[in-house]
């Protein structure tokens, strides 16, 4: 594996947590592993990777541009990582308050509902 993958991996596992990564891997086929693989280099072991600004930021950038280009089947998923991440439910909605003026208030409007329904699960499961 590239260097750009173990650092990937190790990132991904450090936001997202170990059973989330774990899942994702063994649900891995042929088809989809240059995907896999894509994302924990590109995404994970090179944007996530760099050092020029937080965790904590890079968790309300994501969700909020999930958000503004109509992502929503990946908030939840963000919205759990905060708790690695450090972003908290305030950051969120800060993000979010962004996103409903500069992306459109119906976007905002669903993920602020997706992130209450995760936060809560979050609570509830704590």
């Amino acid at each position: 594996m590239s260097e750009h993958h173990d650092k990937g991996m190790s990132i991904r596992r450090r936001v997202l947590g170990d059973a989330h990564v774990d899942r994702a891997e063994a649900a891995k086929t042929d088809f989809d592993a240059p995907f896999q693989e894509m994302i924990t280099e590109g995404a994970w072991g090179t944007v996530w990777a760099r050092d020029t600004i937080p965790l904590r930021e890079r968790s309300m950038l994501t969700i909020a541009l999930l958000a503004a280009t109509g992502n929503f089947e990946e908030i939840p998923m963000h919205i759990r990582a905060t708790r690695n991440t450090g972003a908290t439910e305030a950051d969120v909605i800060e993000a979010l308050l962004h996103v409903a003026v500069y992306a459109g208030v119906p976007k905002a409007n669903h993920a602020i509902k997706l992130a209450k329904t995760t936060f809560k699960e979050m609570e509830d499961n704590a």
